[in-house]
């Protein structure tokens, strides 16, 4: 039987205040299976895109085409996030994972297949890539509501957490182990055998009871159809909460302008670095990012920094942007290193807080809906890097348009800290 939350003490903390329990989803059973089903699902999510890209750079070498692939792999995250978050408000969150899992588990084996054979073509690897993005954005929301079931709401912000570091952990062991599969057993047999990692999370939500809602908040839960214009219709329900439209913002800004973009052009950022890219050296570039990631959540976790304000989420973002535009602009391999891991413990940090207010602000009724708008801002709006940085980078190079959008960022945020104003209104309602 699965663990239930524990009662909230009189008295307690807001959530996220320091002070709090350390690591206080992981008192849940349930919670810690779920981490390491997580873990192995990113770790093969990235041993794919390691050997993918790795084949796709020397078959074009073409940094047009890696924003191109951005763009397809995350398109369908702008079109149907909202849709998907609205599904997942009311439907079995355990099936829309499961079917996610078993989309990318098909992937990987497709990707073998064409590579092992050596009959890939530019137009197979992009119905790939969007065959993936249809898995994240089914995987999405519904993995971040079946947290609200598992740990309940005081332990929210931890579990957000957590299961973003083990997100992390599988970006981090992902290049390493995809690495050495390219050296030992080459790129196509290295897909065959990553197509395993997807089974635990699959098998084991077989027998969990989570839905991803409880009954009280699904018997409240509206039920309208959904369509194209859920975003809009969900933007002008929330316009007033300014927190929880800043939170989206920074979201949907950091994604569009910045994103994960780097990663698709990592082979070149490495071997401009004199970096051997299918060595030992371009696999640590990839995964210091995620490392610092990482080490991030563990700090956070176990010191009970940052509560969850819209500002220290603000904060923390320009910060990133700052190592992003240092990252972009090195030319020191050392250097590069340091800046991707602190990028990545300040990328946790953010979007943590932002996916926390997210979940946590929003009426039950409309929670699925307004994950769903996160969800999309998160990812979807991803594509807009690849133009921002793959394609712009075609044109003047891909080192001084991850910097230029960094820059850019920048200045919206300064923007929006200034929209925020003085409001601290999410304060007391996470305390209620």
């Amino acid at each position: 039987m699965p663990s239930a939350p524990p009662p909230s003490a009189p008295g307690a903390p807001p959530v996220g205040a320091p002070g709090g329990l350390r690591f206080a989803a992981l008192q849940h059973r349930d919670f810690r299976v779920y981490f390491v089903g997580t873990l192995l699902s990113m770790m093969g999510d990235n041993i794919e895109h390691v050997l993918s890209y790795w084949v796709l750079f020397e078959l074009f070498h073409s940094s047009a085409l890696a924003g191109f692939a951005v763009v397809s792999h995350w398109l369908p995250s702008l079109l149907f996030s909202v849709q998907s978050g609205a599904l997942a408000g009311r439907a079995d969150c355990r099936k829309l994972i499961q079917a996610a899992q078993l989309i990318f588990l098909s992937v990987s084996l497709c990707w073998g297949v064409l590579i092992y054979t050596n009959n890939l073509q530019l137009w197979e690897a992009l119905i790939l890539l969007m065959l993936h993005g249809i898995a994240v954005v089914l995987w999405g929301p519904a993995s971040q509501l079946i947290l609200h079931d598992m740990v309940g709401r005081r332990h929210l912000q931890s579990a957000v957490r957590l299961e973003a570091t083990a997100r992390q952990l599988g970006l981090l062991f992902g290049p390493g182990v995809g690495g050495a599969m390219l050296v030992l057993l080459g790129p196509g047999i290295g897909l065959f055998c990553n197509a395993l990692m997807y089974l635990p999370l699959t098998l084991w939500l077989l027998r969990v009871p989570y839905t991803g809602h409880r009954d009280a908040d699904a018997a409240r839960a509206r039920r309208p159809s959904v369509g194209l214009g859920d975003a809009w219709r969900v933007l002008q329900a929330i316009s007033r909460d300014r927190p929880l439209v800043a939170m989206i913002s920074l979201t949907g800004l950091s994604s569009v302008l910045v994103g994960n973009s780097f990663g698709a052009l990592m082979p070149g950022f490495a071997q401009d670095l004199g970096a051997d890219q299918a060595g030992a050296a371009y696999s640590v570039l990839l995964g210091a990012n995620a490392a610092g990631a990482v080490v991030g959540g563990v700090l956070l976790e176990s010191l009970g920094w940052l509560q969850a304000r819209a500002r220290t989420a603000i904060l923390c973002a320009a910060l990133w942007c700052l190592a992003i535009a240092g990252f972009a602009l090195t030319s020191s391999y050392p250097v590069a290193l340091a800046l991707l891991f602190l990028a990545g413990i300040l990328n946790l940090a953010f979007s943590a807080i932002a996916q926390t207010l997210a979940q946590l602000l929003p009426p039950a009724e409309e929670r699925g809906r307004v994950v769903g708008l996160f969800s999309m801002a998160q990812s979807g709006l991803k594509v807009g890097s690849g133009f921002t940085v793959g394609m712009l980078g075609s044109a003047i190079g891909f080192h001084v348009s991850l910097a230029l959008s960094a820059l850019v960022l920048l200045l919206l945020l300064a923007r929006l800290w200034q929209y925020l104003g003085r409001s601290t209104s999410e304060q007391a309602r996470l305390a209620a």
